[in-house]
């Protein structure tokens, strides 16, 4: 039988609120926007004001680490679940801002009505109404104040509304204060587990068995962190991951009077004008790059106990450990945010054809990316020039092998040492040799591309294939398939949809078959409507002979060939009809497996 993991303990609320106050309480979450809506601060107070429960708060605390001198210094408690509902008690109760989703500070104002008959409308989130209605205290935040003065207060409120009783407001008001002394149950994780543990035991607390990401507890570390930097590095992250996705957020942004004078605010002033797209980061992928590419680890779990200070030979915690850790992570930090780095590698992906987000469907393949950019970038054996063409081939050889889809950390972790160990560029000569075979090419990506997922890596990169190998679209000479990705367009059926089903082809499953799909220009596709291959191709070739163009622009039969060619489509499809499809779907899922041979070959 094992020891206990945790100790169970109640707290009063204003306990919890002082211990805050003290700072042996740390709150992850205070420095993000407050995720609650408005009623439900008001429904948690209800609940504490008629002794309900309300759940457990759930600590995990930091290792005391052995000090230099031999000391050891006491470790903080970090929230790790009821960040919410602490963060509404200092809002509602403490009188504290909290930030909404655009970072701007807040009040949360929660009424009382002493008199109120109706059990439900005791309390209520603030509106001018409760301001102007005498009966009703706008801001139930006053009477938990130091100061205030419940006796005076009653004769006051009874002196506005007259005809009511002091002693009936006095023994409301002191229903209301107490609140402050109903109990709330904390679960104090033991400082000794490990984050799996924490992990498991979150799950099985958690009535909504919501999941915590290693990064979530990294995130946690920083936020306790003020001697090494760890809650402005945090705030970093943040505000990059914000600004990332939204630029006109920056107007915001500079209000933060304490971030605008760190080091990290010109660093990413940068993205107030960057509207791209195409690697918009969470912190859990900007806390990993950051991380592997300075630590050469993929596994976020060694980063929380870095932070913690642990040594992993020896098993203690040394704050030696701490500062080294806090010092790499925040190099990490300043290398990702980096704005040459930063647009360098987007225009890498962008170049290797990926040029649009819906072609990307592994967060984790670009991270990776990004973190093999930064290290060959300080690899003294690969010259510059190279470095993009080297990371193109490794992120398409990711994303058409799913390399980090099935266990992304483990085989991150696996490629981070094995690069280490070998070097980059014999490491991956190795991998392409056991990965991209002859087989891979003429066999397993054929078979991957038999599927209906506009969404399949296989898929996406065909498209990336064309647009970096600059091919037209179907049956238009001049209009680009990057064209209508990223401007206007959209995939359609080379054997149209609504004749497959007429002849008995209704599958979704098959009339939807990838190695159907073709991006078309809007005109084109009108002309083609229903029409079977046969039918459409035999308008292009008479075209062709009259010079009368009737569907799409192509005028000679030569251009309409090569048409066909850098679209993979077989040149017999101009006779096509309903028998023809499966045995098209097989020979032009070869001919896409082998643009793309040659795609990859010539990056």
């Amino acid at each position: 039988m094992t020891g206990e993991k945790f100790t169970l303990r109640q707290y009063s609320v204003s306990a919890i609120l002082g211990l805050i106050e003290a700072d042996e309480f740390v709150i992850p979450e205070i420095q993000r926007p407050f995720v609650w809506k408005r009623s439900q601060v008001r429904d948690l107070i209800d609940s504490l004001y008629n002794g309900y429960p309300t759940g457990y708060i759930i600590t995990w605390k930091n290792p005391d680490v052995k000090t230099k001198e031999g000391g050891r210094a006491n470790g903080k408690k970090v929230l790790i679940d009821g960040q919410q509902r602490v963060t509404a008690l200092m809002a509602a109760i403490a009188s504290k801002e909290v930030l909404d989703e655009d970072f701007n500070k807040d009040r949360i104002k929660i009424a009382f009505n002493p008199l109120a008959e109706d059990t439900s409308k005791i309390f209520a989130v603030q509106d001018a109404s409760h301001l102007k209605d005498k009966r009703w205290i706008p801001d139930i935040s006053i009477v938990f104040d130091s100061d205030f003065d419940a006796f005076e207060f009653s004769v006051e409120y009874c002196t506005i509304n007259e005809g009511i009783k002091p002693n009936i407001i006095n023994k409301a008001i002191a229903s209301l204060r107490g609140i402050a002394n109903r109990q709330i149950g904390v679960i104090e994780l033991d400082a000794a587990l490990d984050i799996d543990e924490v992990t498991e035991i979150f799950i099985r607390i958690n009535s909504k068995g919501t999941s915590l990401s290693q990064s979530d507890f990294v995130m946690s570390k920083m936020a306790a962190d003020v001697e090494h930097g760890g809650s402005m590095m945090r705030k970093t992250v943040d505000y990059f991951c914000h600004l990332a996705v939204k630029p006109d957020f920056y107007s915001s942004l500079v209000r933060d009077k304490e971030f605008k004078t760190s080091k990290y605010a010109d660093k990413i002033k940068w993205l107030a004008h960057d509207y791209d797209d195409i690697y918009d980061p969470d912190y859990g992928d900007m806390l990993r790059v950051s991380f592997m590419h300075q630590f050469r680890r993929g596994k976020l779990a060694d980063l929380v106990s870095l932070l913690s200070g642990r040594d992993f030979e020896t098993k203690e915690y040394r704050d030696d450990i701490v500062a080294e850790s806090y010092q790499k992570l925040d190099a990490g930090i300043v290398q990702f945010i980096n704005q040459y780095n930063f647009t360098q590698f987007v225009m890498a992906i962008k170049g290797a054809g990926f040029v649009s987000s819906k072609q990307l469907n592994s967060q984790m393949t670009l991270d990776f990316a990004y973190t093999l950019y930064l290290m060959l970038r300080s690899d003294p054996t690969i010259p510059n020039e190279q470095i993009k063409r080297h990371v193109q081939k490794w992120f398409v050889l990711s994303t058409l092998t799913s390399r980090y889809i099935g266990s992304p950390e483990t085989q991150m972790d696996r490629d981070m040492r094995n690069i280490e160990e070998k070097g980059f560029l014999n490491f991956k000569t190795e991998v392409e040799a056991s990965t991209l075979s002859e087989t891979f090419w003429t066999v397993t990506l054929p078979q991957n591309l038999e599927t209906s997922s506009v969404n399949s890596p296989a898929f996406n990169t065909f498209l990336a294939a064309q647009i970096n190998l600059n091919c037209n679209s179907l049956l238009m000479k001049g209009t680009k398939i990057s064209d209508l990705i990223t401007i206007s367009g959209d995939v359609h059926h080379i054997f149209p949809r609504n004749y497959l089903k007429k002849n008995g082809i209704d599958n979704k499953t098959k009339y939807n078959q990838v190695a159907n799909y073709i991006y078309l220009d809007t005109q084109v596709n009108k002309a083609i409507g229903d029409d079977p291959p046969f039918a459409y191709f035999s308008k292009v070739r008479e075209q062709c002979r009259t010079k009368a163009i009737t569907l799409g622009n192509i005028s000679d039969e030569e251009t309409l060939y090569c048409n066909l060619e850098e679209n993979s489509i077989p040149h017999h499809i101009i006779s096509m009809d309903i028998t023809d499809y499966e045995s098209f779907l097989q020979e032009r899922r070869k001919l896409m497996a082998k643009l793309m041979q040659r795609y990859y070959l010539e990056l």
